[in-house]
């Protein structure tokens, strides 16, 4: 039976995308490369692999080079972001912003200057209402 498709990255899919993000197009060596020097050492097979994974799941597009393939995101960090936080905002929270913001407060260390520019954000908010 055909494995399920997740329509969220993978933990291994998210760290090829922010490869990807920082610069692409990308041969299979390099994404290979480049997660090696963030610690992430995998034979090519596997990352040829889930390349291959994401481009059936529409994550990135590949178009051939000689006898090796390219690869880009086809995704955005946004659109990633907004699918993910969307959700858990809707399951875990109840589709309550207040709640996600609450929370990140507990179990987050928030600095002052990160502080200053939520303050900012709402203040424009408020005044966009």
């Amino acid at each position: 039976m055909a494995r399920h498709m997740s329509k969220y990255p993978t933990e291994l899919e998210l760290l090829i995308l922010k490869v990807l993000w920082r610069q692409s197009p990308q041969l299979a060596r390099e994404v290979q490369a480049a997660l090696a020097a963030e610690g992430r050492e995998l034979a090519k097979t596997s990352i040829i692999t889930t390349l291959n994974t994401m481009v059936a799941k529409r994550y990135l597009v590949r178009k051939k080079q000689g006898n090796m393939y390219l690869f880009t995101p086809r995704i955005t960090e946004s659109e990633v972001a907004d699918r993910v936080l969307g959700d858990v905002v809707d399951r875990v929270f109840d589709g309550s912003t207040s709640a996600v913001l609450l929370k990140l407060f507990d179990v987050k260390d928030i600095h002052s200057d990160e502080l200053q520019e939520l303050r900012r954000i709402i203040n424009a908010k408020l005044k966009d209402a």
